[in-house]
């Protein structure tokens, strides 16, 4: 079902009209196809063409048999699996979920799991048995995992005692819902027992010869506007992609240990802790974390053999905030940071104080890594690199044309006439939404840039987040970047606000350092004004500034400004046509 749909969307988003009788031809039959200048197999698995291959290597003794998964949790607990290792227990997991509990290929299996070993083993797997995984955050609540449920049509749940009452508080609600795993120490009625299961099943499996086009994952976006979209990614579009681009990203040796701090429901979890480290043979650093706590991070950056470190901007701010010169990072090599464009004052300030730059990176969900700054380029700060390989990124026009360098405009990924590999199948029964990103030959990222001479991309803002003041287009990062450079301000996060004469001003809602709390409002604002006038174009400067004690954030630590945008503009009466 999910299989014809995925090739329908292709069909669609690409503009060619297939019948139904065709489409089962080009899954049975097709040997490869040519995207570009990408050769793509019809078959590909990443647990068979990736893991049990140096799972292999490791028996013959022509690699070392050293850490691919390494787990602790900072209560003397700790896991170590080498690839062979590895790829005998996820076939263990394979056999739980398709022997075990009968899971067919093609059946969606939701994990919400935090960073315990078991997320790795049942996403693998899932990949393994052709079964399709659908990450979720433990923080969710009943409602959230109702939507997710229903949407994906998942024949499986594997949790924790986290959620597992909130699932139970849903499931009769849920017709497509058979199973129920925890993963657990304990039972629960109406579950069965993961780590029981697991005990029993064999060591061997046969993996699934799935189609390289074959759906592998849904993940849900982030629902800025309206519900969650479902988008679905195939075997080729994250797993064979992130093997074609491995090494022109972190440059990972088989020796090197990454440690990836994210939820385990985000798109840079899979990325940055399973694809891009097993791709290269290198070993997946994971610390149960289950609250974060930024001493916790720099105890295990100074106690363990980390040589990369990839976390959100918000990691790098709240490090930061501790001293630095009570610890040492003697393994540590590089750094990578996504999720949200990072402030050229922490950027100094970690060189300063570690030596070490922060190599932006920069995607979404529907299209993985997509740009970035790699070990071995030149680091230009405020800008997120280059296209990785395969990509055709772009700044382009409201008309689609592609625009010179200096000029700015949306950033756009080249989908037409060839479709590169790393690109999501598409959303889920809404066929209508991916052609409405679509302009001319790209498909929209939703965020607007500038490109230089050098290919290097500028990240200048969420389209939405752009303020258009008397002509003006003005990046809020832009003017947090100058804010922040102030010591009065902690946090700021700036939004358009109604005007009218101008239409939209600049607006800045700022958290006060501690030292600062005391000090005249009215004062600090006429200094914060100027201050910005300083340091960039006068016209950026916010000509509002509220003061508040915290901003509104995502789970993964993003400011939400089409929070504070949407209740700036509820408060005036009006609405923001943009």
């Amino acid at each position: 079902m999910h299989g014809l749909w995925k090739l329908r969307g292709l069909c669609t988003l690409w503009g060619k009209q297939t019948s139904s009788h065709t489409l089962h031809i080009i899954t049975r039959q097709v040997a490869s196809v040519q995207w570009g200048r990408q050769e793509v197999p019809a078959k590909f698995n990443f647990a068979r063409d990736v893991i049990d291959h140096w799972a292999d290597m490791e028996t013959a003794g022509m690699r070392p048999s050293s850490p691919a998964l390494w787990w602790v949790n900072g209560k003397g607990e700790e896991v170590k699996w080498n690839f062979r290792e590895l790829s005998e227990i996820s076939q263990q997991a394979s056999n739980v979920l398709s022997v075990a509990c009968g899971l067919q290929r093609g059946d969606c299996v939701a994990v919400v799991l935090p960073r315990i070993p078991e997320w790795w083993l049942v996403t693998l797997g899932c990949t393994r048995a052709g079964l399709i995984f659908s990450p979720g955050t433990i923080q969710m609540k009943s409602g959230d995992i109702l939507y997710r449920l229903q949407s994906s049509k998942a024949k499986a749940i594997v949790a924790g005692d986290e959620v597992a009452q909130e699932v139970d508080m849903v499931a009769p609600k849920c017709p497509s819902l058979e199973i129920k795993l925890l993963v657990s120490e304990k039972n629960r009625d109406g579950w069965l027992n993961f780590k029981t299961l697991l005990k029993e099943a064999s060591t061997t499996h046969r993996c699934v010869d799935t189609g390289s086009q074959e759906a592998l994952a849904f993940y849900f976006t982030s629902g800025t506007s309206g519900p969650p979209k479902m988008a679905e990614h195939s075997h080729s579009s994250l797993g064979l992609k992130s093997k074609m681009d491995s090494g022109f990203w972190t440059g990972l040796q088989t020796s090197d240990v990454i440690w990836t701090i994210s939820d385990t429901a985000w798109i840079l979890n899979i990325l940055g802790s399973f694809l891009e480290p097993w791709s290269l043979g290198a070993c997946a650093f994971i610390h149960h974390l289950d609250k974060f706590d930024p001493v916790v991070i720099l105890k295990v950056l100074s106690s363990y053999p980390i040589s990369s470190l990839f976390c959100a901007p918000i990691v790098f701010r709240m490090l930061l905030q501790q001293d630095l010169s009570s610890y040492k990072f003697p393994h540590l090599k590089t750094c990578f940071s996504a999720g949200e464009s990072q402030l050229l004052e922490t950027l100094e300030k970690w060189k300063a104080q570690t030596g070490l730059d922060i190599r932006e990176c920069y995607g979404q969900t529907e299209t993985g890594l997509t740009c970035r700054v790699s070990k071995t380029m030149k680091v230009k700060p405020g800008y997120i690199g280059i296209p990785v390989p395969h990509y055709d990124l772009q700044i382009i026009d409201e008309k689609g044309n592609v625009l010179p360098p200096g000029t700015e405009g949306d950033i756009g990924l080249r989908v037409k006439p060839i479709k590169p590999i790393g690109i999501f199948s598409g959303y889920v029964n809404n066929l209508q939404t991916v052609a409405d990103n679509i302009r001319g030959d790209f498909w929209l990222m939703g965020d607007r840039g500038i490109k230089d001479q050098d290919g290097y991309f500028q990240f200048m803002g969420r389209t939405d987040d752009i303020i258009n003041s008397s002509g003006y287009r003005i990046g809020p990062s832009e003017v947090e970047n100058a804010l922040t450079e102030h010591p009065a301000v902690a946090e700021t996060a700036v939004v358009s606000s109604p005007d009218p004469v101008r239409g939209e001003v600049v607006k800045a809602f700022v958290v006060l350092a501690p030292e600062f709390l005391s000090h005249d409002r009215d004062q600090l604002t006429k200094e914060l004004q100027q201050h910005v006038k300083s340091v960039t174009a006068p016209y950026k400067y916010p000509r509002k500034i509220e003061f508040v004690l915290d901003l509104p954030k995502t789970i993964t630590g993003k400011i939400e400004r089409a929070k504070l945008r949407k209740k700036e503009w509820k408060m005036s009466g009006q609405s923001r046509t943009k």
